[in-house]
């Protein structure tokens, strides 16, 4: 496939600890590279994957074409409609902000293979990285501190990271803290966002529900049936493909890959 000229594009959705070494053969071979997240499950693996990219794209450049492969993880929830809105409404306050994401991520055994820490990373490298990455998205600014702290099991002494509070800086003086939960009852809501900064709060409930305090010329927007942006990610990619502008900047990919890894070592040092 990768020695197929037809083919201008790999789809990677296997288990995440072969995501790397997928990427990095597509991205050498040319290929633009949809990949499910994590992008990495270890710092050594992302290494790989930045050397791959920048040669990719030093090799283009080198030719004399215009623009090198694009990369792309499935990071949906930054292209979800009231995201956007959300996105929209913040980027016009300089003021910094705090963001409050709280994820009741539901329990899966721990024979699970997305809880094993070599094949899967753990539930914080595999779908932390999402909401990591959604309050990039919103702040805009760079992540310069990472904090973290999980539950610790009274019987067995084990770390829980899959019951975790995670604590971000941006360089602009913002802040915010996902509180990733698996120890939350089913029937209450998935996910919800809250954004609280110069005397206005914004607050997502369960991308169904966004209502705006605070704001001028903004109360509420609410969508029928809820959408987490799964059908307007790949269609940005496909325009990034054809545009060659990516729809999220690869700095931003590796910045939200390296501090997703960083918490994930905290939690497991405490």
């Amino acid at each position: 496939m990768l020695n197929e000229t037809a083919v201008n594009t790999v789809v990677i959705a296997t288990q995440h600890n072969t995501h790397a070494k997928y990427v990095v053969e597509s991205l050498n071979a040319n290929k633009n590279v949809w990949v499910e997240k994590p992008l990495a499950i270890d710092r050594e693996s992302l290494s790989l994957i930045e050397a791959a990219y920048y040669n990719a794209h030093s090799n283009g450049a080198s030719s004399g074409s215009q623009n090198g492969p694009q990369l792309m993880v499935g990071f949906n929830r930054r292209f979800a409609p009231q995201v956007k809105k959300m996105h929209e409404l913040l980027s016009s306050i300089m003021a910094p902000k705090s963001i409050i994401i709280t994820v009741n991520a539901g329990f899966i055994p721990n024979e699970h293979w997305t809880q094993d820490p070599l094949v899967g990373g753990g539930r914080i490298i595999g779908e932390g990285c999402h909401f990591i990455d959604l309050m990039r998205f919103l702040i805009g600014k760079k992540i310069i501190s990472i904090n973290g702290r999980a539950m610790i099991s009274n019987s067995s002494r084990a770390i829980l990271t899959d019951r975790s509070s995670i604590t971000l800086g941006f360089e602009d003086g913002s802040f915010g803290t996902v509180l990733y939960l698996a120890n939350g009852a089913s029937n209450f809501p998935k996910e919800r966002v809250e954004v609280f900064t110069d005397g206005k709060v914004l607050q997502l409930d369960n991308f169904r529900k966004l209502k705006g305090y605070g704001w001028k010329d903004f109360n509420k927007f609410n969508l029928w049936k809820q959408d987490k942006g799964q059908q307007a990610c790949p269609a940005a990619f496909i325009e990034a493909i054809n545009t060659g502008i990516p729809c999220i900047p690869s700095q931003e990919i590796f910045e939200v890959a390296h501090a997703t890894i960083e918490v994930n070592d905290i939690l497991l040092a405490q």
